[in-house]
């Protein structure tokens, strides 16, 4: 331990410029330069709209300046830095922090409860989309998933930075052939202290875990300093957070506190029904939120994959389809045709209740971060899907600035990273994406990437995007 507090201070101190700000992960070799519009020590980005991810107004005509991977200066252009600087003029743009995302995946769906391992394609849609750190919501393949977030830190392939979550912590029940069943808690905590030493970062409870399971898991990753998200039926929510754990996934799609006569440790039938029926600003509903709130544990929307099941929505874009395998694409339009033709509307209503849940959870103080779970049957591509995800907290009733944050800085808040990204400050690291446009006047100018920073380095999305046509779904 002491070898690797000593290695960690060396490296530190290494990193640590003349300003005292941390020097940027800069290496770009292998597959990256392809895709590298600028890699100039000091690039100023001008007359551009920015929006910081901290929820504050927009600010107009500004200048960013970017030196050594690290935010120099962000504000008027007036007194800017940008002697000897690359000029980027960005009249009609809008500058964001790069979003970091809390619920995706290096898989997709490939049927039959089998997956496949997208190392190719997904960490450079990732990036293109404009997400710059993520967090992966469980592994199917975990030592592919390590070696990608290292090939990735090494600058030879284009990605964003990971945060990588461990395989899937499971009871029996679950029928994906990939995923371990826990024997008992012993087990589970072996499984966590085994994959913490492997380099996971990150532990998932899934499903059919146990109250006892669950205990297990949440005491050892604390125990190492690291975190624990869940997206639970067996265990309800107000369970999880007595035990302690770190956020939920997918909003309160996953909840199973309203299901009547729930048993302990079972995860039930009827779940669906109880959220479609709730009343989100009954007393059921908002003493929840408030527990939840109190705890300070975080939850994930990942509104992306619930929209994939509701009459009326819009399917995925056109270009997110075409970086699809024609297998994977006709699969996915095959089941969108037929959930359109539901005129039950009880997926409409529960839609409507979770979003407003969100909302209330949002509105109350709670930490609400942003993912996507690429997985479903399909459709929820790698990027699109990220800043869909952003169109649709704006859809649920968040103002866009407010959604921006929800996808940029209350990540990084919950990673424990807000000091180096997450929003537009001097010192930070240069992650940042350019769009076409205004977001806040139109939510869905956010798709209009043009230009996306990773540590200070230029990345051009239509190339990323071109290079992957046709392979989501197989590689």
């Amino acid at each position: 331990m002491a070898r690797n507090i000593t290695k960690t201070a060396i490296l530190l101190i290494a990193c640590v410029g003349r300003s005292g700000a941390v020097s940027a992960q800069r290496t770009v070799t292998g597959q990256s330069r392809a895709f590298v519009r600028s890699n100039a020590p000091v690039i100023a980005l001008t007359n551009a709209r920015v929006i910081d991810g901290t929820g504050a107004p927009a600010r107009e005509s500004q200048t960013v300046v970017v030196r050594d991977g690290n935010i120099a200066y962000a504000g008027p252009a007036a007194g800017a830095p940008t002697a000897g600087a690359e000029v980027i003029d960005l009249n009609g743009h809008t500058v964001l922090p790069g979003f970091v995302m809390l619920h995706e995946h290096l898989f997709y769906p490939a049927g039959n409860a089998m997956y496949n391992e997208l190392g190719f394609s997904f960490p450079r849609l990732y990036l293109a989309g404009g997400a710059t750190t993520i967090r992966t919501g469980g592994s199917m393949m975990p030592y592919a998933d390590l070696n990608l977030k290292r090939a990735i830190d090494a600058g030879t392939m284009p990605g964003p930075k990971i945060d990588a979550t461990a395989p899937y912590l499971n009871g029996p029940g679950l029928a994906i052939p990939a995923v371990k069943a826990l024997r008992d808690a012993d087990d589970a905590r072996r499984m966590t202290a085994y994959w913490a030493d492997e380099g996971f970062t990150s532990f998932k409870a899934y499903m059919h875990i146990s109250r006892d399971e669950l205990r297990a898991v949440v005491e050892e990753a604390h125990r190492r300093g690291l975190k624990v998200t869940g997206h639970l039926c067996s265990v309800t929510y107000r369970e999880a957070v007595a035990i302690g754990i770190d956020n939920l996934e997918h909003g309160f799609f996953a909840s199973t506190d309203f299901v009547p006569g729930k048993e302990p440790d079972r995860c039930p039938g009827g779940a669906n029904a109880s959220l479609t029926s709730l009343d989100p600003k009954g007393e059921a509903a908002t003493s929840l939120v408030r527990d939840m709130v109190a705890a300070g544990v975080a939850i994930t929307s990942t509104l992306t994959v619930f929209e994939t099941s509701v009459p009326g929505q819009p399917r995925a874009p056109d270009a997110a389809l075409d970086a699809m395998l024609p297998e994977a694409r006709d699969q996915y339009l095959r089941r969108f045709a037929s959930i359109a033709t539901d005129t039950s509307r009880g997926a409409v209503r529960r839609f409507r209740n979770m979003m407003d849940m969100e909302v209330s959870f949002f509105r109350a103080g709670g930490l609400l971060v942003a993912g996507t779970d690429p997985t479903g049957y399909g459709g929820v591509v790698a990027g699109y899907s990220n800043q869909r995800e952003a169109e649709l907290l704006v859809q649920a009733g968040l103002t866009p600035l407010e959604a921006i944050r929800v996808c940029t800085l209350n990540g990084a808040t919950y990673l424990g990273r807000s000091d180096r990204i997450g929003s537009i400050a001097v010192g930070k690291a240069a992650d940042l994406m350019v769009v076409r446009g205004n977001p806040v006047t139109r939510i869905e100018d956010i798709e209009n990437v043009t230009i996306v920073f990773k540590d200070g380095i230029a990345y051009d999305p239509a190339k990323l995007i071109a290079s992957v046509k046709g392979s989501v779904g197989l590689r």
